[in-house]
Protein backbone atom coordinates (compact mmCIF):
# COMPACT_ATOMS: atom_id res chain seq x y z
CA UNK A 1 0.00 0.00 0.00
CA UNK A 2 1.40 2.99 -1.10
CA UNK A 3 -0.05 5.06 2.16
CA UNK A 4 2.23 2.16 4.50
CA UNK A 5 5.14 3.33 2.26
CA UNK A 6 4.75 7.05 3.26
CA UNK A 7 4.29 6.06 6.70
CA UNK A 8 7.89 4.51 7.17
CA UNK A 9 9.18 8.04 5.70
CA UNK A 10 7.01 10.48 6.58
CA UNK A 11 6.72 12.21 10.37
CA UNK A 12 2.94 13.33 11.25
CA UNK A 13 1.63 15.64 13.95
CA UNK A 14 -2.22 14.61 14.97
CA UNK A 15 -4.11 16.72 17.08
CA UNK A 16 -6.57 14.68 18.76
CA UNK A 17 -10.41 15.12 20.60
CA UNK A 18 -11.77 18.38 17.93
CA UNK A 19 -14.80 19.58 19.38
CA UNK A 20 -14.77 22.79 17.82
CA UNK A 21 -14.55 24.06 14.13
CA UNK A 22 -12.21 27.10 15.27
CA UNK A 23 -9.89 24.18 16.94
CA UNK A 24 -10.27 21.99 13.45
CA UNK A 25 -8.99 25.02 11.21
CA UNK A 26 -6.71 26.44 14.11
CA UNK A 27 -4.85 23.44 13.60
CA UNK A 28 -4.95 23.41 9.66
CA UNK A 29 -3.84 26.25 9.84
CA UNK A 30 -0.53 25.18 11.19
CA UNK A 31 -0.48 22.14 8.78
CA UNK A 32 -0.81 19.62 11.01
CA UNK A 33 -1.14 16.17 9.44
CA UNK A 34 -3.94 15.10 10.73
CA UNK A 35 -7.04 15.68 13.48
CA UNK A 36 -8.85 13.59 15.68
CA UNK A 37 -12.19 13.20 16.57
CA UNK A 38 -13.51 11.37 19.63
CA UNK A 39 -16.52 8.95 19.28
CA UNK A 40 -16.34 7.07 22.44
CA UNK A 41 -19.24 8.51 24.76
CA UNK A 42 -18.03 8.75 28.12
CA UNK A 43 -14.92 10.92 26.54
CA UNK A 44 -14.76 14.99 27.58
CA UNK A 45 -14.32 15.03 24.02
CA UNK A 46 -17.27 12.99 22.43
CA UNK A 47 -18.38 14.66 19.42
CA UNK A 48 -22.07 12.73 18.91
CA UNK A 49 -23.27 11.82 15.12
CA UNK A 50 -25.16 15.44 14.89
CA UNK A 51 -22.33 17.65 15.92
CA UNK A 52 -19.96 15.56 13.31
CA UNK A 53 -22.25 16.18 10.30
CA UNK A 54 -22.24 19.75 11.17
CA UNK A 55 -18.55 20.26 11.86
CA UNK A 56 -17.78 18.03 8.45
CA UNK A 57 -19.93 20.35 6.24
CA UNK A 58 -17.86 23.20 7.27
CA UNK A 59 -14.39 21.67 6.90
CA UNK A 60 -12.17 22.13 3.46
CA UNK A 61 -10.64 19.39 2.51
CA UNK A 62 -8.05 18.27 4.58
CA UNK A 63 -5.71 14.88 4.87
CA UNK A 64 -6.54 12.66 7.48
CA UNK A 65 -9.81 12.46 9.70
CA UNK A 66 -9.23 9.87 12.24
CA UNK A 67 -11.99 8.48 14.39
CA UNK A 68 -11.50 7.55 17.36
CA UNK A 69 -13.27 4.33 19.07
CA UNK A 70 -13.27 2.08 22.10
CA UNK A 71 -15.01 -0.95 21.68
CA UNK A 72 -17.69 0.48 18.92
CA UNK A 73 -19.58 -2.39 16.41
CA UNK A 74 -18.84 -1.75 12.93
CA UNK A 75 -22.19 -0.65 12.07
CA UNK A 76 -21.66 2.32 14.32
CA UNK A 77 -18.36 2.97 13.16
CA UNK A 78 -19.20 3.43 9.65
CA UNK A 79 -21.91 5.47 10.96
CA UNK A 80 -19.58 8.13 12.08
CA UNK A 81 -17.27 7.34 9.12
CA UNK A 82 -19.86 8.85 6.93
CA UNK A 83 -21.10 11.20 9.41
CA UNK A 84 -17.54 12.76 9.75
CA UNK A 85 -16.11 11.74 6.50
CA UNK A 86 -13.58 9.77 7.88
CA UNK A 87 -10.50 8.00 6.12
CA UNK A 88 -8.80 6.52 9.23
CA UNK A 89 -10.53 4.42 12.30
CA UNK A 90 -8.03 4.40 15.54
CA UNK A 91 -9.54 1.64 17.45
CA UNK A 92 -8.73 2.17 21.46
CA UNK A 93 -10.62 -0.48 23.13
CA UNK A 94 -10.23 -4.11 22.86
CA UNK A 95 -11.44 -4.96 19.86
CA UNK A 96 -10.83 -8.19 17.21
CA UNK A 97 -8.68 -8.61 14.32
CA UNK A 98 -11.76 -9.01 12.54
CA UNK A 99 -13.60 -5.95 12.77
CA UNK A 100 -10.29 -4.23 11.67
CA UNK A 101 -10.41 -6.59 8.64
CA UNK A 102 -13.72 -5.69 7.66
CA UNK A 103 -13.07 -1.89 8.20
CA UNK A 104 -9.71 -2.41 5.52
CA UNK A 105 -11.87 -3.80 3.03
CA UNK A 106 -13.84 -0.56 2.98
CA UNK A 107 -11.13 0.98 2.26
CA UNK A 108 -10.32 2.62 5.34
CA UNK A 109 -7.09 3.11 7.42
CA UNK A 110 -6.84 1.38 10.67
CA UNK A 111 -5.09 2.33 13.62
CA UNK A 112 -4.45 0.10 16.71
CA UNK A 113 -3.87 1.69 19.99
CA UNK A 114 -1.91 0.03 22.86
CA UNK A 115 -1.89 0.78 26.30
CA UNK A 116 1.44 0.03 27.27
CA UNK A 117 1.96 -1.21 30.43
CA UNK A 118 4.91 -2.58 30.00
CA UNK A 119 6.71 -4.23 27.18
CA UNK A 120 4.49 -7.71 27.40
CA UNK A 121 1.27 -5.18 26.52
CA UNK A 122 2.59 -4.21 23.03
CA UNK A 123 3.69 -7.72 21.82
CA UNK A 124 0.21 -9.16 21.29
CA UNK A 125 -0.55 -6.44 18.61
CA UNK A 126 2.75 -6.06 16.63
CA UNK A 127 0.78 -8.42 14.44
CA UNK A 128 -2.62 -6.67 14.62
CA UNK A 129 -4.59 -5.65 11.10
CA UNK A 130 -3.54 -2.10 10.87
CA UNK A 131 -1.26 0.74 9.05
CA UNK A 132 0.33 1.61 12.08
CA UNK A 133 0.07 1.43 16.36
CA UNK A 134 -0.49 4.27 18.58
CA UNK A 135 1.22 3.70 21.52
CA UNK A 136 -0.67 5.27 24.68
CA UNK A 137 -0.04 5.44 28.80
CA UNK A 138 -1.88 2.29 30.58
CA UNK A 139 -4.86 3.48 33.29
CA UNK A 140 -6.91 0.63 34.57
CA UNK A 141 -9.95 2.97 34.43
CA UNK A 142 -9.44 4.95 31.38
CA UNK A 143 -9.48 3.67 27.93
CA UNK A 144 -7.47 7.14 26.90
CA UNK A 145 -7.12 10.18 27.30
CA UNK A 146 -4.97 10.11 30.66
CA UNK A 147 -3.09 13.39 30.05
CA UNK A 148 0.00 11.08 31.43
CA UNK A 149 3.14 9.77 29.72
CA UNK A 150 4.07 6.30 29.86
CA UNK A 151 7.36 4.97 30.68
CA UNK A 152 9.42 5.33 27.52
CA UNK A 153 12.15 3.13 28.83
CA UNK A 154 9.79 0.21 27.83
CA UNK A 155 10.68 1.14 24.35
CA UNK A 156 13.89 0.45 24.77
CA UNK A 157 15.68 -1.60 21.86
CA UNK A 158 11.68 -2.24 20.34
CA UNK A 159 12.01 -2.32 16.50
CA UNK A 160 8.36 -2.39 15.28
CA UNK A 161 7.62 -3.30 11.99
CA UNK A 162 4.79 -1.62 11.27
CA UNK A 163 4.96 1.91 11.74
CA UNK A 164 3.64 3.73 15.06
CA UNK A 165 2.66 6.88 16.47
CA UNK A 166 3.36 8.11 20.09
CA UNK A 167 0.74 9.36 22.32
CA UNK A 168 0.15 9.97 25.86
CA UNK A 169 0.59 13.11 28.14
CA UNK A 170 2.86 15.07 25.13
CA UNK A 171 3.28 18.74 25.22
CA UNK A 172 4.99 21.35 24.13
CA UNK A 173 7.49 21.62 27.11
CA UNK A 174 8.32 17.49 25.88
CA UNK A 175 7.26 16.75 22.41
CA UNK A 176 10.88 17.36 21.00
CA UNK A 177 12.85 15.49 23.46
CA UNK A 178 10.08 12.43 22.62
CA UNK A 179 10.65 12.18 18.83
CA UNK A 180 14.43 13.00 19.48
CA UNK A 181 14.48 10.25 21.86
CA UNK A 182 12.18 7.20 20.37
CA UNK A 183 11.83 8.03 16.53
CA UNK A 184 8.25 7.59 16.17
CA UNK A 185 6.60 8.21 12.67
CA UNK A 186 3.96 10.91 14.32
CA UNK A 187 2.69 12.37 17.61
CA UNK A 188 -1.02 12.86 19.00
CA UNK A 189 -2.10 15.17 21.34
CA UNK A 190 -4.66 16.49 22.91
CA UNK A 191 -5.09 17.29 26.72
CA UNK A 192 -1.49 18.78 25.74
CA UNK A 193 -2.57 21.69 24.08
CA UNK A 194 -6.34 22.39 25.98
CA UNK A 195 -7.51 25.02 28.05
CA UNK A 196 -10.08 22.77 29.24
CA UNK A 197 -11.52 19.58 27.66
CA UNK A 198 -12.32 19.42 24.05
CA UNK A 199 -10.84 23.30 23.89
CA UNK A 200 -8.00 23.74 22.30
CA UNK A 201 -5.45 26.33 23.09
CA UNK A 202 -3.82 27.89 19.96
CA UNK A 203 -0.92 29.35 21.43
CA UNK A 204 -0.47 25.68 23.45
CA UNK A 205 -0.88 24.15 19.51
CA UNK A 206 1.59 26.50 18.02
CA UNK A 207 4.19 25.59 20.50
CA UNK A 208 3.54 21.82 19.99
CA UNK A 209 3.64 21.72 16.36
CA UNK A 210 6.85 23.72 16.00
CA UNK A 211 8.66 21.94 18.86
CA UNK A 212 7.32 18.69 17.17
CA UNK A 213 8.79 19.93 13.52
CA UNK A 214 11.93 20.67 15.18
CA UNK A 215 12.84 16.73 15.29
CA UNK A 216 9.99 15.45 12.65
CA UNK A 217 12.56 15.41 10.12
CA UNK A 218 12.96 13.33 7.46
CA UNK A 219 16.44 12.55 6.62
Amino acid sequence: MVFREREMTVKRIKVCGITRLEDALGAMDLEVDALGFIFYPKSPRFLDLESARALSRRLPVFGLRVGVFVNAEFDEIMEAVKAMSLDTVQLHGSEPPEIAEDLREEGLRVWKAIRVENKESIKPFEDFPCEALVLDAFDPKKPGGTGQCFNWEILDEWTPEKPWILSGGLTPDNVADAVHRLNPVGVDVASGVESSPGVKDHELMKRFVANARRELVSV
